[in-house]
């Protein structure tokens, strides 16, 4: 079944791309920027020949440090951060919440203490609490995303992190995402940033045990960074056991100052145990736990990774060239309504060009890029007996599933005076999704094509202070798990797409920091779960609703409010009492629904806060209280009748960091609050308490110790 594209091809005559890219690759042969961004000055000056070496670059060339991806997340029109793994490595280190809860826009929470979440930005992947979607993730600039778009949150490790990077929305199409979430980076230590030896240990309630070895160093033109971690508890709910190895790696080589390669090894294996959703009266009576039939069928999602990437970047006289490839291997065991057992293969390359060559006598940065994926899954499935393979479920003895994708695109910023500059991008991209053998139904072969532009500025009226905006396009073909009914019953499904505008400010003055971003989103055709009345738990149809309006605030911020308490000085050299606070308002609803009318749409809670304050000491200590706040009540299903509560946590943390030595101690959910941390969602409650509670962890003490040298 081919998809009607022929509207799209007509948006976009065949020879305009060419000469587009060819306008804009012309910044090649300019001139190099002067140091003021002014035009060259007319006077005619003598001939100088200036001979002489390239300074060698510090650090590596194909991992940018933390210190220049806050530079460049200055020049993005729209919401994005860098956060350094400093930052969070104050407390527990587990879970994707546990690196991104200050971070602002970006909604996670895990289901029952794991690694899975339901993990949203802009509402993107908005009822999915597990193995992720509407996102791209990547590890090192390099996609971690199977070629459907899914991705496993177990993938990555946040000890093994020098800084992540989050761009919302349209602001990552310089990585080539096309989804309305953005794009999530996890960045590497190298052997120029990572300690030579380095041992972690963190242990806490419920059996929570979490550690680490590491050493990176640079010998000669080359460097190297291992990482081993293990992780595993016995969690809060009954049959929700975890367990997690991993070995997080890379190595660099410098052929010149100009070229250095770096090849990438990630190994996972996780074990983990499903404890499944409740009623609110189970949640109520006893949220420790574990749904009956996830019990009855041992439901788990076990799998084995294997991936392999390089990355060789060369350093052009006004630009770079960057190379990449990656090949994965999953062997995924995955008991729940089925057994679903699969091994998939992913495999992609990208080429990346970026060029800092003045246009038109103006500052200019451009970017252009070709990314081509592609994903080959051999799926059977089972019968579950007791969370063992009983006989097929299916005629055929497998299915196969096979994803590609291209994706060119480009990004150009262009500086009209020294504070304002304006941004322009675009994006091409075809998608395949090809399903072979499934079960009676006949072979499904569907392609999708978009074309995605973004306009945008950057505005900068003083130092330190930044206004931003920009309008965009977004695209999302559906993943296998979007084409797939109960029964194994595949359908045609159309992709999502967005126009989005946002506009936002960001900066410091003085002991004040913000990061504030309005944007408001008219979503066609959006891929939307729930689970029909009656359906096994675990299962899910998904419906192309019609419009829909993804509409919100994002709004972080931090303020030294106090200093010199009881150690006089100034800045850093004084201790302080730090506020800080990430909130976000999801405003994300049906227009119109012949069905649901204006209705909410379920899954992510309308208004979400979390605030620390904390007393620091130039010797290293901290200690304060947070507080985590859902305020309102938020729906459960797409009729709105049936509602998760609103709930309030309070914890505390304190600790003491030095160049060799840190220690930690964090107690969580202090008042031992019963609440749902996310929820499943349903089609319609019809005035049932439908199993669709995921309690939240209880209170819970951890502690750990960090040596480094």
């Amino acid at each position: 079944m081919k998809a009607d594209h022929n509207s799209t091809k007509a948006l976009l005559p065949r020879p305009l791309l060419p000469a587009m890219l060819a306008l804009l690759g012309g910044a090649v042969a300019l001139p190099a920027q002067s140091a003021t961004n002014k035009p060259p000055a007319t006077v005619k000056l003598p001939g100088v020949i200036v001979t002489g070496k390239r300074e060698a670059t510090t650090g590596a060339m194909t991992v940018p440090t933390a210190e220049q991806a806050v530079i460049d997340i200055k020049a993005v029109p729209g919401g994005a951060a860098v956060i350094k793994a400093e930052e969070f490595k104050t407390g527990r280190v587990s879970t994707m919440k546990d690196a991104l809860e200050y971070v602002p826009g970006v909604f996670v929470q895990p289901r029952f203490g794991s690694d899975e979440a339901r993990l949203s930005i802009r509402g993107s992947g908005l009822q999915r609490t597990f193995h992720g979607r509407g996102l791209k993730l990547m590890l090192d600039g390099v996609p971690l995303n199977l070629a459907d778009g899914g991705f496993d949150m177990q993938s990555v490790e946040p000890l093994s992190v020098e800084y992540l990077e989050v761009f919302r929305g349209a602001n990552a199409l310089r990585y080539g995402s096309t989804t309305l979430g953005g794009a999530i980076n996890y960045v590497s230590p190298t052997g120029h940033t990572a300690a030579p030896a380095q041992v972690r240990v963190e242990n806490g309630s419920y059996g929570y045990l979490r550690g680490q070895v590491s050493s990176g160093q640079v010998i000669g033109p080359a460097d190297y960074y291992v990482s081993l971690t293990h992780f595993s508890q016995d969690g809060f709910r009954a049959h929700s056991e975890q367990s997690n190895q991993r070995v997080s790696s890379n190595f660099g080589y410098r052929f010149s100052d100009t070229v250095e390669t770096r090849m990438f090894y990630t190994f996972v294996l996780t074990d983990s145990a499903l404890p499944g959703s409740l009623t609110k009266a189970q949640l109520e009576a006893n949220p420790r736990q574990a749904n009956a039939a996830n019990i009855t069928g041992n439901q788990k999602r076990d799998f084995e990774l294997h991936r392999v990437a390089n990355k060789t970047t060369f350093q052009l006289d006004q630009g770079s060239l960057e190379l990449m490839a990656f090949v994965s291997h999953k062997d995924l065991y995955h008991p729940i309504f089925q057994v679903i057992d699969q091994n998939s293969n992913d495999l992609g390359v990208e080429v990346r060009y970026r060029n800092h060559a003045e246009r038109l006598g103006r500052k200019n940065e451009f970017t252009l890029g070709f990314s081509p994926t592609a994903n080959f899954v051999e799926n059977a499935q089972f019968v579950n007996v007791a969370g063992s393979r009983g006989g097929r479920t299916a005629a055929t003895p497998q299915n196969y599933q096979q994803a590609q994708n291209l994706d060119l695109y480009f990004d150009n910023r262009h500086w009209l005076t020294e504070q304002f500059s304006l941004v322009f991008g675009l994006q091409l991209s075809w998608a395949n999704r090809d399903l072979d053998g499934i079960f009676a139904s006949p072979t499904f072969n569907q392609d999708f094509w978009a074309v995605n532009p973004k306009l945008g500025f950057i505005h900068e009226p003083a130092a330190g202070l930044q206004i931003y905006g920009n309008v965009s396009r977004s695209f999302e073909p559906p993943s296998f798990a979007e084409l797939g009914n109960i029964g194994g019953v595949y359908a045609p499904r159309d992709d999502q797409s967005a126009w989005a505008i946002e506009l936002g400010t960001r900066g410091e003055r003085g002991r004040f920091a913000w990061d504030v971003t309005g944007y408001y989103a008219i979503v066609d055709n959006e891929l939307l779960a729930f689970q029909r009345p009656g359906a096994a738990i675990g299962t899910s149809d998904t419906i192309n609703a019609g419009t829909t309006i993804h509409a919100g605030l994002e709004l972080g911020a931090s303020a030294r409010l106090w200093e010199g308490i009881a150690h006089a000085g100034t800045g850093k050299d004084a201790d302080a009492l730090i506020a800080r606070l990430a909130y976000q308002w999801n405003h994300f609803r049906y227009q119109d629904s012949t069905v649901f009318g204006d209705n909410t749409l379920p899954g992510v809670p309308e208004h979400y806060l979390r605030f620390e304050l904390n007393y620091t000491h130039p010797n290293g200590f901290y200690f304060g209280p947070n507080v985590e706040i859902m305020p309102v009540k938020t729906p459960v299903d797409h009729a709105n009748t049936f509602f998760a509560d609103s709930y309030a946590l309070l914890g505390l943390k304190g600790g003491w960091r030095s160049k060799q030595w840190s220690v930690f101690a964090e107690v969580r959910n202090l008042t031992d609050k019963r609440y749902a941390a996310t929820t499943g969602v349903a089609l319609t409650a019809a005035g049932a308490d439908v199993a669709q509670f995921l309690p939240g962890d209880g209170r819970a003490i951890y502690g750990g110790i960090e040596w480094k040298r």
